[in-house]
């Protein structure tokens, strides 16, 4: 397999950079206008280059300019909370997913590459419909359908915690100091945000950030 992965700087897809290392041929970074973009994208782009795997950042910014989700820049506040409160469907960006899903097949296509990866999990299914299996069932076969060489769309935590996550990044000798999840896009984690909660949890016992 050589891949595509799509690569925020997070937790969860710095783990499958590392996990997949080895088949990922572009890491594929997105800057679509949320407050926490630059943060990510700097962390992404620190891990890469320790890895030495290509990198590219698409810009996106219709996205900021024409959609609704308070984790955009200059809308809502973000909420506090735990990650699954009704409360944080107000960061949800309609449909994320299967717009970087479309510009990661078209890119793997043009590499000559036979997959992307992305790094959804099971904690995302409640407030993300496009993270869930069915959604990615149906665009890994809209993706093998719609190219030549027949490109799959993987998700390999699709059904694990981010605790299972955050274990297997562990194991793989993962920094999560180099790792970024807060939505508020501050210098350090806020500490009271829906991600930020989530990842205290996923990396209890071995958490490395620091916390407002």
């Amino acid at each position: 397999m050589k891949a595509v992965l799509i690569y925020s700087g997070g937790l969860d897809s710095t783990t499958l950079l590392y996990e997949f290392k080895d088949e990922i041929a572009l890491a594929l970074s997105f800057d679509y206008g949320s407050k926490h973009n630059r943060m990510e994208l700097e962390y992404a782009a620190e891990n890469c280059r320790r890895l030495g795997i290509k990198h590219l950042v698409i810009p996106l910014d219709f996205i900021r300019k024409n959609f609704r989700s308070d984790l955009l820049l200059g809308q809502g506040s973000i909420p506090e909370g735990t990650y699954d409160s009704a409360n944080m469907q107000s960061t949800v960006v309609p449909f994320r997913n299967g717009i970087m899903l479309a510009v990661a097949v078209g890119l793997a296509e043009s590499y000559g590459l036979d997959a992307v990866l992305l790094a959804n999990h099971g904690g995302d299914h409640s407030i993300y419909p496009d993270c869930r299996e069915e959604f990615i069932e149906a665009f890994d076969a809209t993706a093998k359908a719609g190219t030549y060489n027949g490109v799959r769309v993987l998700s390999p935590y699709c059904n694990i915690t981010k605790r299972d996550i955050a274990l297997k990044g562990k194991a793989l000798g993962v920094d999560f100091s180099l790792t970024y999840s807060c939505y508020k896009g501050g210098e350090k984690h806020c500490g009271r945000c829906g991600t930020c909660n989530e990842r205290k949890e996923a990396l209890e016992g071995f958490d490395p950030t620091i916390y407002e």
